[in-house]
């Protein structure tokens, strides 16, 4: 993110910024094909430079850099300054989110299978039954049009028809995810998008990304190490064709993204987020499981809002560009920094991705 810093705060607003080193522009510079050239994507895993303490003085140096910056700007170019730099913030706490998604990926690779945090609390609720909300069809309104930020994808504000559905108020649980594996699903290919047949087939799945069998024992890898699998905890780590497929098995269906953001403009936001010190779903008990634990998955393309208008500039590649061949999911997750969701919040990921904190919920047509 300091290359953010610097590349479209500092470089832009500050006369005669000076980089901090030249070469960092092509090595940290991930998609912005309209800004230069980049390192390959697939090739930058092994870069083994610059190093962590390079990288802190690079990060030490934006941040003073940016402080110099926020106190000099003249008035007429605060405002602008201002969204550029909250833009900033907010896209560096997706990458906190990331950078724990990455290192549990990593870690589980590992034959040592290793913890990043030992001391990480198991959970020990017992989830309750599910209860289904009766949400009634006619024209409702989503995406966003207060004042906070929100992302370009989010916007504008406009209305979408949805049909009498129920809505399940907490995620399917391991224990109800493992009934389907046992049941044979991941070899029935009648349960099965075309393309998620082929995925499973390809990348031979047979269970959800992280659960692994020792001693005849069904275990999950988290950020606190190999753990028994625990019954009551919210499936995770499920692509958009397992929750499809678990759907269909189950004689239900995945929510719209307007269901589903619908019902969370009318919950308050709050649950198990990063904040929250768990870094792991916990299960539904009194409440209703909406925002935190884990990304929904929604049956809804992501596509752009009728009439979408990305940022200008090199800005409008953050989000639009991606709008091809991805699904919608809601909701938080429980290492999604507190206060970086809304009801308008889009996440968006491949169909077949699972190393996301994703999870499922169920709808079904009244």
């Amino acid at each position: 993110m300091s290359w953010f810093f610097e590349t479209f705060v500092l470089s832009q607003f500050k006369s005669n910024y000076k980089l901090y080193d030249p070469q960092y522009d092509f090595i940290f510079n991930s998609y912005y094909y309209t800004h230069g050239e980049m390192h390959p994507r697939a090739k930058r895993g092994l870069l083994s430079r610059p190093t962590v303490e390079d990288v802190y003085g690079y990060r030490y140096y934006v941040n003073q850099q940016a402080l110099d910056l926020m106190e000099s700007i003249s008035e007429e170019k605060w405002n602008d300054l201002a969204f550029r730099i909250t833009l900033g913030l907010n896209h560096e706490q997706q990458h906190q989110e990331l950078l724990l998604m990455d290192i549990k990926h990593n870690f589980s690779v590992n034959p040592l299978k290793p913890a990043y945090r030992k001391n990480l609390d198991l959970p020990s609720d017992v989830v309750r039954p599910v209860q289904w909300l009766e949400r009634y069809g006619g024209l409702t309104h989503i995406g966003n049009s207060t004042n906070s930020f929100a992302y370009d994808n989010e916007t504008p504000k406009h209305n979408v028809l949805v049909r009498d559905h129920l809505l399940a108020d907490r995620f399917i649980t391991n224990g109800e995810y493992l009934d389907f594996v046992e049941d044979g699903a991941y070899f029935n290919p009648a349960l099965w998008l075309a393309d998620g047949w082929t995925s499973i087939q390809n990348e031979k799945w047979q269970h959800p990304l992280y659960w692994n069998k020792l001693n005849d024992e069904w275990m999950q890898f988290t950020l606190g190490g190999n753990r028994r699998l625990n019954l009551h905890e919210p499936v995770c780590h499920l692509s958009f064709y397992e929750a499809d497929a678990y759907a269909r098995w189950d004689d239900k269906r995945l929510p719209t993204e307007a269901e589903l953001e619908s019902c969370l403009n009318e919950q308050e936001i709050h649950g198990n987020f990063l904040n929250n010190n768990m870094l792991h779903p916990k299960p539904a008990t009194n409440n209703g499981q909406w925002f935190g634990d884990l990304w929904a998955w929604t049956s809804s393309p992501y596509v752009a809002h009728p009439g979408f208008k990305p940022l200008a500039g090199s800005m409008g590649e953050y989000n639009g560009k991606f709008m091809s061949n991805q699904m919608v999911l809601k909701g938080g997750s429980c290492v999604t920094p507190v206060g970086h969701t809304r009801a308008s919040y889009r996440n968006f990921f491949y169909p077949n991705e699972r190393w996301a904190f994703t999870g499922l919920r169920l709808a079904e047509d009244i």
